[in-house]
């Protein structure tokens, strides 16, 4: 395992769509790895996408206190309601926004067996899921944000 560098707004790789992984193998394991211990190494953080550091490949992972979960080739197939959240982003230091996401969202993965997994969040699991697949498809939280605010 290792840590990968964070790549900060400005690298253009933080736009590109990231591909679709074809095969489950330990190189994606490994993978899913560096990106766990990268994300246990940051500060604030609760999730982190491949693009973050540097891989276009669709692979998220989340930690928020409810178990890790390693999620390959994620993609959103229902939501439900809107809320308005606060964010923040591992790519986007010190800058905080408020923004509307969907209350509730499910989810259809691959976790890292290969096994294919349906995950519903509500409130801060429904705007991370939304927050993390946006960074497959290229898109900052900043693209959405109604107001940014000060946050201590």
């Amino acid at each position: 395992m290792a840590l990968r560098q964070i790549r900060i707004f400005g690298d253009e790789i933080l736009r590109k769509k990231s591909r679709k992984v074809e095969v489950l193998d330990d190189k994606i394991r490994q993978i899913l790895d560096d990106m766990t211990d990268t994300l246990h190494n940051s500060e604030n953080g609760a999730a982190i996408a491949a693009p973050q550091v540097g891989i276009l490949k669709r692979l998220v992972v989340i930690d928020m206190g409810q178990g890790l979960m390693k999620l390959v080739n994620p993609k959103i197939i229902d939501k439900e309601g809107q809320q308005e959240v606060i964010e923040g982003c591992l790519s986007i230091p010190n800058k905080w926004g408020k923004l509307m996401r969907p209350a509730k969202v499910t989810v259809q993965a691959l976790n890292e067996n290969g096994d294919k997994i349906t995950l519903t969040g509500t409130g801060d699991m429904a705007k991370c899921f939304c927050h993390e697949i946006d960074h497959l498809d290229g898109k900052l939280f900043t693209d959405f944000v109604t107001e940014y605010i000060d946050v201590e």
